[in-house]
């Protein structure tokens, strides 16, 4: 998946200011919930117990990066770590991984007050680090992540569902990507509308392939279920995909999602009116999936009795879980990353999303989230006279001049937009997602906000310090455009039509268990934006009608992962509900980090966490080939 979008609803800002009520779902894995790994020794590791998923165990042990690393090697991973990250020779959190084929013991030697270690953890080729890199990672428990939206379309879509449509795959040197990549370019001819009889137009739906890696014998396909945005970028930067297909002799495919990229039902009519966007929904996606994939075995020599697992993260995660809900025929399996599947009606708290927000800058810096709750009354207070107006559009440095009480309100929800995508983006590396970005960029801005008991000018200047890291790392700006939160052109229009019809995800503020000014949900107001922007109103119970919301234990299969750092951990699978419908999650990970190629810096955590994946994925692939040879 691989786009950005969802969640924390502050497009009431301009209306409603009611406080609305939270409730933190029970074992979330935050105040002593559920989840949190227990010290037992020297040993530590994933560890699976009381149907609460695969979770973090063990004690803190410090390794001494420096060696068997170049000096102008340490020097550029220096560089890279950016300003408020530990140096080297970090604690680690080293990950012992219980019995399993594909992932072996890993034994830890030394004493857990000596300065250094000796880590030898055994993990398949693919996933291991680069030569010389050292894991690094903190005390918490396992969590994982996801994406979708971007500013710019008429209806105020809440902050955090624009947060998951704007989210760009990364192009920073210091991960690796795939714009080389070998893949080769297809088209399928498939019906705009899978489930009537009277419309019996096609379209040319866009996929792609790639199959260096794939055996006819013995082999598998990983299927990616690609989301609101155009399949390259998702193509050339799911390296979790690439960094696998050898070992699972895996041919890589994927799918346009209808309405984004190249995969126009009605060409450039496509998001004409809502007679023409009538089609868009994540039930035609998945049988424009299912179509795709009885083509391709019915195409492909050798393809027709290989097992089919589906990829996804973010939305396209969450079409990953659902696709093998709704055709178990037809993949064996799926992994779900950064998918909030329960982020719809009362599954969860509405104000979850913008709590862990909250925590993650909350954790980064000391009164880091009480200056910026603080920053919303100093802001409303300059608002008040004309002067001040003009003294704010100064003091933030913005392209355009703040001039009504309008501007404000749009101002405030840009601000609260950006705090939710660094929420998003957390990465231990720097990254190009969003915008350029250092490594832990909330550290780095949680640097300019220690201190909330300053005067409001005061507060604001560093408000702007804050804001600039994330809009100006590259030092290229030279003003804030608050019409802008991200250099994506991911389909903001595709979702902004979602959204308003079947992707209902509340999201609500109270300003104590969060950062932000109050805001309650209103269903009525959101449906009345909708049908002014689109001519239809939202379905909220829907998606928990069609795909059964928290009742689905019947399906097997399934692996959630979900990081820590990441929101929409908040509406995800965090606890096993199955033995096969498992949850990892990942501390230190933001969205889908698990979905990204293999990087340097990644915490050990999360190659362990793609070690388990690899390993469900295997076993998967084993009982699909042992019911084939029982058949024959």
């Amino acid at each position: 998946m691989a786009a950005i979008i969802i969640i924390v609803i502050i497009w009431g800002l301009r209306r409603a200011r009611g406080v609305a009520m939270e409730l933190r779902p029970a074992g979330h894995g935050r105040k002593g919930g559920a989840g949190l790994g227990e010290r037992s020794g020297p040993r530590m590791g994933f560890r699976r117990s009381g149907g609460k998923g695969w979770t973090w165990t063990g004690a803190a042990m410090k390794v001494d990066s420096k060696e068997g690393t170049a000096p102008e090697e340490r020097e550029r991973l220096r560089r890279r770590r950016g300003p408020g990250r530990c140096g080297v020779g970090a604690q680690v959190w080293a990950v012992l991984l219980r019995g399993g084929a594909s992932v072996r013991r890993a034994e830890l030697r030394a004493g857990l007050g000596s300065s250094s270690a000796s880590l030898p953890v055994s993990l398949p080729p693919a996933l291991q680090p680069p030569a010389g890199a050292v894991a690094m990672g903190r005390p918490a428990v396992l969590l994982l992540l996801l994406a979708l939206l971007t500013p710019g379309v008429a209806i105020p879509v809440p902050p955090a569902v624009k947060a998951l449509s704007s989210l760009r795959w990364s192009t920073s040197s210091t991960s690796r990507h795939f714009t080389d990549a070998k893949y080769s370019v297809h088209y399928i001819l498939q019906k705009v509308d899978h489930f009537g009889f009277a419309v019996d137009k096609t379209f040319k739906q866009r996929y792609l392939i790639a199959d260096e890696h794939w055996k006819k014998d013995g082999g598998s396909i990983l299927f990616y279920t690609g989301n609101e945005g155009d399949i390259i970028w998702f193509c050339n930067n799911t390296g979790f995909m690439w960094d696998v297909a050898e070992e699972l002799k895996a041919m890589l495919v994927f799918a346009e999602h209808r309405y984004y990229g190249e995969s126009l039902p009605f060409g450039n009519n496509s998001f004409k009116d809502s007679r023409h966007l009538n089609y868009l929904t994540s039930e035609q996606a998945l049988a424009d999936f299912a179509m795709l994939i009885k083509h391709l075995k019915r195409t492909i020599p050798g393809a027709k009795n290989q097992p089919v697992i589906a990829v996804g993260g973010s939305y396209g995660g969450m079409l990953a879980a659902w696709f093998r809900m709704k055709y178990p025929h037809m993949v064996v399996g799926a992994l779900a990353a950064s998918a909030p599947i329960w982020q719809f009606g009362n599954l969860v708290s509405c104000g979850v999303f913008m709590e862990i927000v909250t925590t993650d800058f909350k954790k980064s810096g000391p009164n880091c989230s009480e200056s910026i709750r603080r920053s919303w009354d100093a802001i409303n207070r300059y608002s008040r006279t004309g002067a001040g107006l003009g003294w704010l559009s100064e003091a933030l440095h913005l392209c355009a001049p703040l001039t009504n009480t309008q501007d404000v309100q749009h101002l405030k929800v840009w601000i609260s937009e950006t705090w939710i995508n660094l929420a998003m983006v957390d990465y231990p590396y720097e990254s190009d997602f969003l915008q350029p970005l250092p490594a832990w960029p909330i550290k780095v801005v949680c640097q300019y906000l220690k201190n909330p008991n300053v005067p409001d000018a005061q507060l604001l200047q560093n408000i702007f310090q804050a804001l600039n890291v994330y809009y100006n790392y590259s030092g290229q700006a030279s003003c804030l455009n608050v019409s802008e939160t991200t250099t994506s052109s991911l389909g903001t229009q595709g979702w902004s039509y979602q959204a308003c019809t079947e992707m209902v995800m509340p999201f609500c503020t109270n300003g104590i268990d969060d950062m932000f000014e109050p805001h309650s949900w209103n269903l009525r107001e959101f449906s009345d934006d909708c049908f002014k922007q689109w001519g239809v109103r939202p379905r909220p119970a829907w998606i928990i009608t069609t795909y059964g919301g928290k009742n689905i234990s019947a399906h097997t299969n399934i692996i959630f992962s979900n990081g820590e750092l990441d929101p929409w951990s908040g509406g995800g699978v965090t606890k096993d509900i199955t033995d096969t419908l498992v949850a990892i999650t990942i501390p230190e990970g933001a969205h889908h980090l698990d979905l990204r190629a293999r990087n340097a810096f990644d915490p050990t955590a999360v190659l362990l966490a793609r070690s388990l994946e690899v390993r469900h994925m295997k076993q998967w692939i084993k009982d699909y080939y042992a019911n084939l040879r029982k058949k024959h």
